[in-house]
């Protein structure tokens, strides 16, 4: 049964039938939006297919399938729409076909989704296939063991494995789990498709590293050059990758593949290498400072001929995302993130020029037309879902194409996000979102949930989140202030480098002065009623406020961490605390001492719902523990949540949908 099809016939019986009064969200609805994925422009310009994932909560589950549409938002169609996934798929370069992935493999069909061939078919898998331009080689990734030369070596190791009667494991080195995989042997290598004879290669065999990188990687750390003569990926050479950050770019020659060449040269991260149309530059981002996940990223530009390295972006104050060319080369489209949104950039490679593009909205997955007359992306806000849309570059305007939840977001209330300023420690201008509930009334006190974001190197934006949905708290009634205090990106990177070594500082003087100055200011809030809630950072700051206010009714504190040093030898990623705390807990106890929530247990009396995933790897679920038993000891009322099959994040719909039951109850008992 397919859940979209299925869906879209009932809303547009809705649609048809007397409008009716407008409601507030239920979280049913939030899982019943479908989530646009990857997305690919047709050559011509002219269609756009794109991955969209419905869920099913009765079985718990989502499906993805490929749609199609005119880039003028008509003749929307499906392209692959089984029970089974078919994700992200990639348009030939001739225009003719369609890459996509099913089934563990990659497959190519017609645009009218007809004619299939099994592009791959090997036992460890392929995903996140791209096409050269002659359109003759592929690359994709499969997770294999390094030192297999053959596809037969891959399974008959897993066989061994999964029939050995014993499962214990013997670890000789750091970052053995990430998130919430236990890595084992395998890695994750780029292989060269021949797309003639269907030949792969294995161009990382015997290699230790992992591309795309294990962390601060993605899609993008891979591509062939304009020739298809050149492949550019991303990995990191260090053996010790629990406290390197050191990810490199390497280029390879197609005729020479033995042949590997090093072109990055900072201490810290290097990735998303992108070709000049022309062939003659690679860009790629940079990041100068080893060891430091949020650093700067610079826009490095790589002559292929001199070999010479330049930073282009240097005298901005700007942290460069994802970078496309203008087909004429002129220009660079990046997004970067600029207070609440992530908006669009274009930076004149002549001049030196860098023009604000486009600024409202969290815009991602930019891609440019063959006539670099059109940009494709992705577009969320707090009040609509992702959708695809299209902006002219020479200022003709921005156009909506697809409208997938357009029914359904049509029958709910949403209050635009609005936003205000206060004064933070040092006299520093701290910016923080707030949105009424829905049907508000100001002549009405409305309690009011204060959230604090993850990270902490991140930022509240103006998006729809999936699991931490400004909206749906909204949707209870209740007004959500949500700050972006010191650590936050979108600010500068002074502003984001000033919580490092100073996690309970500086950033709990902007937040608590930001929840002073909403009570204050906006006379609809029930200063009696006020809530706060937050993860992973955010719940160590949760931790933080409990032993050292009594602002709030209650507190939520999901996948936070606790006890400073204990999380520093349970988490995976090592160079994170060692550069926040600058340095190991026996090189610096003062520090991870001064700033550990557990240290001021005596002054805990805030009622507090703890919640935890046991598959959570960067905040292993000892730090709910811990947390837990002190409250209990201390007579704090509290409650713990436990989720054994979920990790950093809630992901399962019947999961998520305790999640919010568990949250608003919590907060309802505790109502004055």
């Amino acid at each position: 049964m397919k859940y979209f099809v299925h869906f879209i016939s009932f809303l547009l019986f809705i649609s048809q039938v007397n409008a009716q009064q407008k409601r507030a969200m239920t979280v049913e609805d939030m899982w019943a939006m479908k989530r646009i994925g990857a997305f690919d422009v047709s050559p011509d310009g002219k269609t756009i297919a794109f991955a969209a994932t419905s869920f099913n909560l009765e079985s718990n589950k989502g499906n993805s399938d490929i749609w199609l549409v005119d880039s003028d938002g008509k003749n929307l169609r499906a392209l692959k729409n089984s029970d089974a996934n078919e994700s992200n798929p990639k348009f030939s370069p001739d225009g003719k076909s369609i890459a996509y992935e099913y089934k563990g493999q990659i497959w190519q069909c017609s645009l009218e989704g007809k004619n299939d061939v099994q592009l791959t078919n090997i036992y460890t898998g392929a995903s996140g296939f791209v096409w050269s331009n002659d359109g003759k080689f592929g690359l994709f990734v499969s997770s294999v063991y390094p030192d297999c030369t053959t596809q037969e070596c891959n399974e008959q190791k897993d066989k061994t494995a999964d029939e050995s009667k014993v499962k214990a494991k013997i670890i000789t080195e750091l970052m053995y789990r990430s998130w919430n995989d236990w890595r084992g042997e395998k890695r994750s290598h780029l292989f060269l498709l021949n797309l003639q004879n269907k030949e792969v290669t294995d161009l990382m065999q015997g290699n230790l590293s992992d591309c795309p990188p294990v962390d601060l990687g993605g899609h993008w750390d891979y591509t062939f050059s304009p020739d298809g003569n050149e492949i550019a990926l991303t990995m990191n050479p260090d053996k010790n990758l629990a406290i390197s950050t050191n990810n490199e770019i390497f280029i390879i020659n197609k005729n020479s593949l033995n042949e590997i060449k090093k072109i990055s040269r900072s201490a810290g991260s290097d990735n998303q290498p992108v070709y000049s149309p022309d062939g003659n530059y690679i860009a790629f981002r940079s990041m100068a400072r080893a060891g430091f996940e949020a650093d700067k990223q610079s826009l490095m530009f790589y002559n292929r001929s001199t070999g010479e390295l330049r930073n282009i972006t240097e005298k901005l104050d700007i942290s460069v995302g994802e970078v496309v060319w203008s087909p004429d080369e002129k220009y660079i489209y990046y997004s970067a993130a600029n207070e609440i949104y992530n908006s669009v950039y274009r930076f004149d490679i002549a001049s030196g020029i860098n023009l604000l593009f486009l600024k409202e909205g969290i815009n991602t997955d930019l891609k440019i037309s063959a006539d670099g007359e059109t940009i494709f992306f992705k577009r969320q806000r707090s009040t609509m879902p992702a959708e695809i849309f299209a902006l002219k570059t020479n200022g003709g305007g921005i156009t909506k194409i697809t409208n997938i939840n357009k029914y359904l977001t049509a029958q709910l209330e949403f209050n635009e996000p609005e936003t205000f300023w206060s004064e933070g420690a040092e006299k520093a201008k701290v910016q923080s979102i707030i949105i009424k509930p829905p049907f508000f009334d100001a002549k009405k006190k409305y309690p009011m949930i204060f959230l604090i974001h993850g990270g902490p190197q991140g930022h509240w934006s103006d998006d729809f989140h999936y699991r931490w949905n400004a909206q749906m708290f909204a949707a209870k009634g209740y007004v959500v202030v949500a700050t972006n205090p010191r650590g936050s990106t979108g600010y500068g990177q002074k502003f984001t480098d000033d919580i490092s070594g100073d996690w309970g500082g500086k950033v709990y003087t902007d937040l608590m002065n930001a929840y002073d100055y909403a009570l204050a200011n906006y006379k609809f809030i029930d200063p009696l009623n006020t809530f706060a809630a937050g993860a992973s950072y955010g719940g160590y700051m949760i931790n933080w406020i409990e032993g050292h206010t009594e602002r709030f009714n209650a507190l939520v504190c999901h996948d936070g961490v606790f006890n400073l040093e204990s999380m520093w030898g349970t988490t995976e990623e090592l160079w994170f605390p060692e550069w926040e705390f600058n340095g190991t807990p026996w090189k610096n106890r003062a520090m991870y001492e001064r700033w550990s929530p557990h240290r001021f247990a005596d002054n805990f009396k805030t009622p507090m719902l703890v919640v935890h995933g046991a598959l959570d790897f960067r905040v292993a679920e000892g730090q709910a523990m811990e947390l837990f038993s002190t409250l209990q000891r201390k007579n704090v009322p509290s409650k713990f949540l436990y989720f054994p099959d979920e990790f950093h994040f809630v992901v399962k719909p019947q999961n998520a949908l305790l999640w919010w039951k568990t949250v608003f109850e919590w907060f309802d008992q505790y109502k004055k």
